[in-house]
């Protein structure tokens, strides 16, 4: 990455960002980016130049003003960057009317039509089917032996299972779905092109799938309705939801809900093994019967080194001033989250874990109009997954040095390719 037009610095200065080293620990950086360059020029690897945002509160103030549009039409793009700033294959796939590109109104009216199924009392009625799906999980990769990579086997399918059947996605289908998922998240690691062929497959079942749930689809809401059954009754109750925009939405929801949730359940998990006073003080809260600090836990992982590294794309309407720095008209801006969250200005000793941190407003799921929807759905998930992973396996341990570890390529999310751990199988009907 290269870097130019910061008042305070010069390209010699400024740390090597993106490289093997600050991937696997970028908070330096930050922190370097913090002081001395906190609203900071830089030309990506994909060629397309943006702003970054690092301090907390310039951060807060970006993700909620509606001069930033999410709509890739208000990027002042050169011919080289066209297409370089969303998800591989989505303009091709025609899947860009979904959340995270539009604006009001139209984001009003979508996220109003999806926002039902994330609901606290939705989300606690899934919770049995999250449990289940999580204890049969762990009871997969135990039953071979006292091993297991905790990405592949365990913080990976059990997002994509849960997400699937909130969409409606029938089961004999969701392995299809893993299958995709996992090409979307490689970020380059997977053959040349698969992230957006991957994304046209999965456009092209969405189409169909929806195509056959609304052939089916009963006079009335009936107890339980997918999502997917959801939009389509919206859509034919005079709200205007097109099946693109359905297919879009369904999209989406699944691409966003699912990364987050293994880099939030990986991330968490490698951040406890790393830290066993932590780690042990939260056995002991699970032990006793003590939810809290898990709640606090969880609020606490997603601050300390959570699943999104910076927000998605923001694009300047107008002139705009942030942190000193004049944006101009057209300019890309992304917020980087996970600076942010470490600002020494808005959280006390801020590079240390403490699942007992109750003064923690952190942005891991953002902040304003664009706040992610599926948050409600992401924290039971890694509440779940952490608890019953700590329970049913009290002695879990790294069964790799972490500097052998490898992080994910790719702009917006943080997360590990592997987590190697080693564990004593859990005995006959333990739970």
């Amino acid at each position: 990455m290269t870097t130019s037009g910061s008042p305070m610095s010069t390209a010699q200065q400024v740390p090597d960002i993106l490289s093997p080293e600050f991937a696997a620990d970028p908070y330096p950086a930050y922190a370097w980016l913090r002081e001395h360059a906190p609203v900071h020029r830089t030309k990506l690897p994909s060629g397309v130049e943006a702003w970054l945002v690092t301090r907390y509160a310039d951060a807060r103030q970006t993700l909620a003003d509606n001069r930033l549009s999410k709509n890739p039409a208000h990027h002042d793009e050169p011919a080289h960057a066209k297409g370089k700033t969303g998800i591989p294959g989505e303009r091709q796939a025609d899947l860009m009317t979904h959340l995270l590109n539009i604006d009001p109104p139209d984001h009003t009216r979508l996220r109003r039509l999806v926002s039902k199924a994330f609901t606290p009392r939705r989300v606690a009625e899934f919770a049995p089917r999250v449990q289940e799906l999580t204890d049969d999980l762990i009871d997969r990769f135990t039953s071979g032996g006292d091993t297991a990579d905790l990405i592949h086997d365990f913080a990976f399918p059990l997002p994509i299972y849960a997400i699937c059947d909130l969409l409606g996605v029938p089961r004999e289908d969701q392995d299809d779905f893993r299958d995709w998922a996992g090409m979307m998240i490689r970020h380059g690691g997977g053959p040349r092109g698969g992230v957006a062929r991957s994304v046209k497959k999965m456009r092209g079942y969405l189409a169909e799938l929806i195509h056959r749930k609304r052939q089916a689809l009963p006079a009335e809401p009936v107890p339980g309705e997918d999502l997917i059954s959801g939009l389509i009754r919206a859509s034919d109750h005079g709200e205007h939801l097109t099946e693109n925009e359905a297919a879009a939405m369904a999209f989406i929801l699944l691409f966003a809900g699912f990364e987050t949730t293994v880099n939030l359940i990986g991330n968490g998990t490698y951040a406890l093994l790393t830290h066993p006073e932590q780690r042990e003080r939260l056995q002991r809260a699970l032990a006793e019967g003590d939810r809290g600090l898990l709640e606090t836990g969880v609020e606490e992982l997603l601050r300390f080194d959570g699943p999104v590294e910076l927000a998605t794309w923001r694009f300047a309407t107008e002139p705009v001033v942030i942190g000193g720095q004049r944006i101009e008209t057209g300019d890309p801006v992304l917020v980087v989250l996970a600076a942010a969250d470490r600002d020494p200005e808005r959280f006390a000793d801020p590079d240390t874990l403490d699942l007992g941190r109750r003064d923690n407003q952190h942005l891991g799921y953002g902040h304003g109009i664009h706040y992610c929807l599926g948050a409600p759905l992401a924290r039971l998930e890694g509440q779940t997954a952490l608890a019953t992973l700590l329970t049913r396996l009290p002695d879990l341990r790294l069964a790799a040095d972490p500097a052998e570890l490898r992080w994910r390529g790719g702009l917006i999310m943080r997360g590990l390719r592997t987590l190697p751990v080693e564990f004593s199988p859990p005995r006959s009907g333990q739970t």
